[in-house]
C-alpha cells in the first residue's frame, strides 16, 4: 500500500536525512512517496541531492518529491512529520537564555521551561499553526507527528485550536531508560517492563518490573542508580565514547574548545545528573533526562543543577548539530530508533498493536491527578485504528504539583498567541516558578520584543 509522508522542515540535514534513511529501511513502506518540503530551497535541494542518489545506488523503491510549496506538499497526504525552527535557532536561543539572566532571572536553560521556553514557544507556534490551518483545509485526516520543541506548549496549541485534526508529540527522551537501566539492574531490557509519565523533558520513571520473577524493580532502582552513576562506564552517557573520539579529532585539527574537552573527560562523575539526584534521593523518582530540561521546569533548580554540564552540553549538541555530515545521517542505524515517528507509522499501516514508550497527546483520564484537557506525555499501542494512551502509573502528589503549574503555564502561553497578548504572555511569565521578580519579567519580555520584533511583533 503506497502512504504518502510529508516531511515540513525537510531541509535540516539532521532531520530530514534522518527521517528520510529511516523510512529507507522500513519494509512496510516501501512504495511511499515521501515529500521533502521547506522554504529554505537552498537547504532542501541539499537534502534532496543525497537522498537521491543514496535511493538510486540502493534501487529503492520510493517515489521522491522536494517542493517549496506547502500546498503542494501536503495535497493526498497521509502522514505529516513537523520539525521546524525558526530564524537562526542558535543566536536566538542564546538570546533566550542568557537576556532573562542578565535581569536577575535564574533560569538554568532557554529552550523549554523558564522565560527562554516562552519566548521559544512565541515565536513557535504561529507558523506551526499556520501549517496546521493548511492540513485541515487540505488533508485534514492526516497523521500529524510534531517533533519540534517546546514539545508541551506546541502539541497543546495545535490540540486547541484544531481539536479535530490526529496531532501528537514525540520526543527521544524515554530510551534513556533502555541504555540505563539494564546497566543497573544488571538485566536485559527484555526482561524488564516499565512505565513512565508526566510532561514531555518532565517525566519519570512511575513502575519497573523483572518479566522473570514479577518482582518489583523501583526498589532495586532506587538502590543502586547512586553508585551506577558515580562510575559512569565510558559510552553510557549521550554515546560519550563516540563524542570522545568526535572531539579528540577536532583537538588534532586545532579546533577544540577547553569546555568541549572538559566534557569529554567527564568519566566517573554525574553529567548533569544533579537536579536527577535530589528527585531520585528526595522524591524517590528516576527522571528519564537530565538537568538542563528538569531545571527548565522547577523554582529552585538553580541551586541544584549541574550548571557546568547543561553549559558543556550546550556548546557540544550546538557543535555536533552544525557538524553533521548528511550522508552519516541516511545511513543511520534504527538498532535504537530515537524518534519514534516512522515506527509509528508502520504500526498504523501495519495494524501492529505495539507499544510505545512515550507520546505527547491529550491526558483524557490517562494520568488522573493531571487535568484532561493537559497534553502528556504517557504510553500507548499502535494500531490501524491510531494511537491509544495508555495509563502510566500513579504519578505521586509532590510530583503532580509541579507538573500541575506547568500545565496552566502551558495553558496560558496558548491563550497569548491565540489572542496575540503581550499582557498575557507577561502572566505567563508571573506564573513560571523560575521566575520571582515583576519589573524584571516585564523588561526581559520587552527587551526580546524588541530584539526578535520579525517573530514577536505580532504581540499587542
Amino acid at each position: 500500500m503506497s502512504n504518502k509522508i510529508v516531511l515540513i522542515g525537510a531541509g535540516s540535514a539532521m532531520f530530514g536525512l534522518g527521517s528520510v534513511g529511516n523510512i529507507f529501511k522500513s519494509k512496510a513502506l516501501q512504495g511511499s512517496t515521501i515529500v521533502l518540503h521547506d522554504i529554505n530551497s537552498t537547504a532542501l535541494q541539499s537534502v534532496e541531492n543525497v537522498a537521491r542518489r543514496y535511493m538510486n545506488e540502493k534501487s529503492l523503491n520510493y517515489e521522491l518529491i522536494a517542493t517549496t510549496s506547502r500546498e503542494d506538499a501536503l495535497r493526498g497526504a497521509d502522514f505529516c512529520i513537523l520539525a521546524i525552527e525558526v530564524g537562526n535557532r542558535y543566536e536566538l536561543w542564546e538570546q533566550d537564555w542568557h537576556i532573562p539572566q542578565q535581569n536577575g532571572i535564574r533560569q538554568v536553560y532557554g529552550e523549554n521551561g523558564g522565560a527562554g521556553g516562552l519566548f521559544h514557544s512565541l515565536r513557535i507556534i504561529p507558523p506551526i499553526l499556520d501549517i496546521c490551518d493548511d492540513i485541515a483545509r487540505i488533508c485534514p485526516d492526516a497523521w500529524i507527528f510534531n517533533l519540534s520543541n517546546p514539545m508541551t506548549r506546541i502539541t497543546r496549541a495545535i490540540n486547541r485550536k484544531y481539536p479535530a485534526l490526529k496531532a501528537v508529540g514525540l520526543c527521544h527522551e524515554v530510551v534513556s531508560l533502555m541504555e540505563h537501566l539494564p546497566r543497573i539492574l544488571e538485566t536485559s531490557w527484555d526482561n524488564l517492563s516499565v512505565r513512565a509519565g508526566g510532561l514531555n523533558h518532565f517525566s519519570v520513571l512511575l513502575e519497573a518490573y523483572y518479566k522473570d520473577t514479577g518482582k518489583n524493580a523501583y526498589p532495586d532502582i532506587l538502590e543502586k542508580a547512586s553508585a551506577y552513576f558515580e562510575s559512569l562506564p565510558e559510552g553510557s552517557y549521550e554515546n560519550l565514547g563516540a563524542t570522545k573520539e568526535l572531539l579528540n579529532k577536532n583537538r588534532s585539527e586545532g579546533g577544540l574548545a577547553h569546555s568541549e574537552q572538559r566534557r569529554a573527560d567527564r568519566i566517573g562523575i554525574w553529567p548533569e545528573r544533579e537536579l536527577f539526584r535530589v528527585f531520585l534521593e528526595k522524591y524517590g523518582l528516576f527522571p528519564i533526562t537530565t538537568d538542563s530540561h528538569l531545571g527548565e521546569y522547577v523554582g529552585w533548580a538553580h541551586s541544584a543543577v549541574d550548571h557546568e554540564g547543561i553549559l558543556d552540553f550546550y556548546n557540544f549538541y550546538r557543535k555536533w548539530c552544525l557538524e553533521q555530515v548528511p550522508e552519516s545521517r541516511i545511513k543511520g542505524t534504527r538498532e535504537i530508533e530515537y524518534w519514534r515517528d516512522i515506527p509509528i507509522i508502520e504500526g498504523i499501516v501495519t495494524n501492529s498493536g505495539h507499544s510505545e514508550m512515550a507520546v505527547n497527546m491529550l491526558n483524557n483520564g490517562f494520568i488522573a491527578n493531571l487535568p484532561s484537557n493537559a497534553v502528556v506525555e504517557v504510553p500507548a499501542t499502535v494500531d490501524a485504528q491510531g494511537i491509544h494512551g495508555i495509563n502510566p502509573g500513579v504519578i505521586p502528589t509532590g510530583f503532580a504539583g509541579l507538573l500541575s503549574n506547568q500545565v496552566f503555564v502551558t495553558e496560558l502561553t496558548v491563550e497569548a498567541i491565540l489572542h496575540k497578548s503581550r499582557d498575557l504572555a507577561l502572566q505567563t511569565l508571573l506564573l513560571d516558578p523560575v521566575i520571582d521578580n515583576v519589573s524584571a519579567a516585564e523588561k526581559t519580555l520587552d527587551t526580546i520584543i524588541s530584539l526578535q520584533s520579525d517573530y514577536l511583533g505580532y504581540l499587542r
